[in-house]
């Protein structure tokens, strides 16, 4: 009997160890990360295929130290960060690199990244879906010192078909500036606003019980994700519902908005910047949620 335990200690300790030095393959790296790539494409220009291949390789499929302790799949080093960071050594010892609080961040600060930095103006001119001109691009303007960067990752897309990705991020509709695609569930499209808060659109007939039950929410969810009045009974053709908290604060530069073109009430606001209702009161001091604000005040958002 003990030598039965001793040999099923054994077996779990080694079927404990193999689940935790599994590696994640490329194909479900893809899996994981395809819907973000598309809807970053959307917002920010830069080929899925760009974004997937170069998260699989600078991350290792997401099995690197830098991507599994600091979330970061993109090897972007400090430069002017502001927030956590860690050291490694990489071109040279001890080099700082960006820390994240969620791999998500890393995919959103990619982007910025990218479209911020000038030295990276020119890959904005070339077509979007000439991804071998975006990796050949990439290497020039210093993303990489490895002189085969270009053709590492063509030869991931290619071998994984990335580029099938471009073609559903660049023939998706464009929504406005503050929204993009992040994936089809069902009858609606998932969107995200800039504030990374999921919500979709309602459409004729949608109720709040289809909505929870298409997305498996409570109804109790709704409710508290969306501030909406009292009385609202009825979704409206057009009404946004969020499928996640809003913020507490506005994640964009703008720290106000300026009511210059259409008279709203602090609730509308609300559910337009992705801002929980109660923060917004607090923050502009204003105790009736439902009156209209009067064109031209400034409604702080942080």
């Amino acid at each position: 009997m003990k030598s039965f335990l001793l040999i099923f200690s054994l077996f779990g300790s080694f079927y404990v160890s193999a689940l935790i030095d599994k590696k994640i393959s490329k194909e479900e790296y893809v899996n994981t990360w395809k819907q973000i790539a598309i809807s970053q494409m959307i917002s920010s220009k830069i080929p899925a295929s760009i974004t997937l291949a170069q998260g699989i390789l600078e991350s290792a499929n997401g099995n690197s130290d830098l991507a599994i302790k600091g979330k970061n799949h993109f090897g972007i080093k400090c430069s002017d960060w502001k927030g956590e960071k860690m050291y490694m050594n990489d071109d040279s010892d001890n080099e700082c690199f960006r820390v994240y609080e969620n791999a998500e961040d890393s995919y959103f600060d990619h982007s910025k990244f990218l479209s911020s930095k000038t030295r990276y103006s020119k890959l904005f001119l070339l077509d979007q879906m000439d991804y071998k001109g975006w990796a050949n691009e990439l290497k020039n303007a210093g993303y990489a010192t490895n002189p085969k960067y270009p053709e590492l990752l063509i030869e991931i897309i290619e071998s994984l078909k990335l580029y099938e990705f471009d073609q559903k991020g660049n023939s998706t509709p464009k929504m406005n500036s503050e929204l993009a695609i992040s994936t089809l569930m069902n009858s609606h499209t998932v969107l995200v606003h800039l504030n990374k808060v999921k919500y979709i659109v309602v459409k004729k007939g949608d109720t709040f019980y289809k909505i929870s039950k298409e997305f498996d929410l409570g109804l109790w969810q709704l409710y508290r994700y969306n501030d909406f009045e009292d009385k609202k009974d009825v979704l409206e053709v057009g009404d946004i519902v969020f499928l996640q908290p809003k913020r507490r604060r506005s994640l964009s530069k703008e720290k106000t908005i300026k009511t210059t073109t259409t008279t709203l009430s602090l609730r509308q606001i609300s559910q337009l910047e992705a801002v929980k209702l109660e923060s917004l009161m607090r923050i502009n001091q204003i105790t009736l949620p439902d009156e209209l604000i009067e064109k031209g005040k400034v409604i702080a958002l942080r």
